[in-house]
């Protein structure tokens, strides 16, 4: 491979190194059910309601509803429990952890001014998590097929990379190590590159004529057949946000609210898939391939909220959240080790792949939301927001990659509803409360993610300037898993059902 000549153009090409891909773009546009677990309890039925910090996260206007200042801090444990079902075998993993995932605090400033239609003022600032980024989960069985383009394979995974592309463009060269090569060819020619390199140089792939550098036919070493799969798949990390509140009480029965929202998204993630087979005609019948991943990333958002008393029992809000501008930065790494006719081909390059940061936008939202109050007895509340996750944006939009990738998001998202419901019941010192919610799927198709169903159930204790919560909500949700991702064709996938279940407990307090 020509390497040193072809610096120039592999400058130029510099473009072309990415690995961001849908999934990306979702999971950091999606926000789960956190917070204090008052807001729990009503699984986040509270935009019309205010009066609780995780509330003020929800709607700024909520905040202004707070006679004295207040603060809160809550812990909840999590316990994920994945179902997966491959080719008729399923696995089961469970997991249980314990975090801090919320802390706030709301000061208010009433107005001394009789003669001003202004009340009071509140500044507050916020810490809670949006999302828990834990999944763990594996799936084993046997795959079969005929498909005589072995799509069934992890074989059509590196295909799919290789073809078309020069031989000399993915091939070491002589007296090269296979690490110093998969390292040059990433810096030259960016990802794609570097996986048909590792399909080539551990002989899943050949080309149709080796002496050939200008070749770019190639086909697999792997006889279609079946295939014996074990995968295993472990994520860790988080979405979270510290928000900085400015809200006011207009008169006796209107409150506004701002917040400015700084973001940051801590994920890192690991996957590794087994895959056996005694086909004939397979020169190669055993692959190991592992890949990481580790993003960082920092971003903004505003809110703009208000809640109205129509009357003393019936309350109306509505809350716009902007979109969030993310700054982004990933890198990856890999293992490629393969058994055969070839003895055992093991490629560990120990390299670490650090991609050019890039920028993605989130979707917008918009709420409104209802509730009535049944004196000092209780209270229901409803929430409908809508979120386009079509309209997510990979930034800058000039380049072609993004283009491209964009255009496949706006194909296979869509708008997605959530409807939240919840209620609370007091008798003396202690608070009953419940919810419900329902989050339709953010994919076309309702099946690569599903649709969302959780309740919740809490109590609360009121000592007079101190409060002490504590629910348990559970959400379920089913997912289609690619075993890894094939431009052409379909991929192996695995079918997920996933039970999340919390206890969240939280001390409140006048200050």
């Amino acid at each position: 491979m020509k390497k040193l000549s072809l610096l120039f153009i592999g400058l130029l090409s510099m473009s072309s190194i990415y690995a961001q891909d849908l999934t990306d773009a979702l999971r950091y546009s999606q926000d789960n059910i956190q917070g204090t677990a008052r807001y729990r309890a009503l699984s986040g039925a509270f935009g019309a309601l205010g009066g609780d910090m995780s509330a003020v996260s929800l709607n700024p206007a909520g905040s202004a509803v707070f006679s004295r200042s207040h603060a809160s801090i809550s812990g909840s444990n999590v316990d994920i429990e994945n179902t997966s079902n491959y080719f008729g075998s399923s696995g089961i993993t469970n997991e249980s952890n314990f975090d801090l995932n919320q802390a706030g605090a709301v000061f208010v400033f009433t107005s001394n001014n009789n003669n001003s239609p202004w009340r009071k003022f509140t500044l507050g600032v916020a810490y809670e998590r949006t999302n828990n980024h834990e999944y763990n989960w594996f799936a084993a069985g046997t795959n079969t097929t005929n498909d005589p383009d072995f799509s069934n394979s992890i074989a059509s995974y590196f295909y799919d990379f290789a073809d078309g592309k020069r031989l000399d463009e993915i091939s070491s060269l002589p007296d090269e190590s296979l690490a110093d090569a998969y390292q040059d060819i990433g810096s030259i020619y960016g990802f794609a590159h570097q996986q048909a390199f590792l399909g080539f140089e551990s002989f899943i792939l050949e080309p149709d004529d080796i002496n050939d550098d200008a070749n770019t036919l190639y086909f697999s070493n792997i006889a279609s057949g079946n295939f014996e799969h074990d995968y295993t798949y472990a994520a860790t990390g988080y979405n979270g946000k510290v928000s900085f509140n400015l809200a006011a009480q207009y008169e006796d029965n209107l409150y506004l609210g701002l917040n400015l929202n700084s973001h940051f998204i801590d994920y890192q993630r690991s996957s590794l898939l087994f895959e056996d087979n005694i086909n004939a005609g397979s020169t190669v019948n055993f692959v190991e391939f592992e890949n990481t991943l580790s993003t960082t990333g920092n971003g903004f958002s505003f809110q703009l909220g208000g809640i109205m008393k129509l009357s003393d029992e019936f309350r109306v809000g509505v809350t716009y959240d902007s979109p969030t501008w993310y700054t982004i930065e990933e890198s990856t790494s890999q293992y490629l080790g393969t058994d055969g006719a070839n003895g055992f081909i093991e490629i560990y390059p120990q390299v670490l792949n650090v991609y050019p940061q890039y920028r993605m936008q989130t979707p917008g939202k918009l709420t409104g939301s209802l509730a009535y109050i049944f004196g000092k007895q209780g209270l229901i509340s409803f929430d409908y927001s809508r979120k386009d996750y079509g309209s997510t944006k990979f930034k800058p939009e000039s380049d072609a990659y993004y283009q491209d990738l964009n255009a496949n998001i706006n194909d296979m998202f869509t708008q997605a509803s959530t409807y939240k419901l919840g209620g609370e019941y007091k008798h003396q010192q202690f608070s009953f409360r419940g919810g419900y919610r329902f989050e339709e799927s953010p994919y076309t198709d309702g099946v690569t993610i599903g649709d969302l169903n959780g309740y919740s159930l809490g109590l609360g204790y009121n000592f007079g300037n101190t409060k002490i919560d504590v629910t348990y909500d559970q959400f379920e949700r089913s997912y289609s898993n690619e075993l890894y991702h094939l431009d052409f064709g379909n991929a192996p996938q695995a079918m997920l059902d996933r039970i999340n279940s919390n206890i969240t407990v939280s001390l409140s307090f006048n200050i």
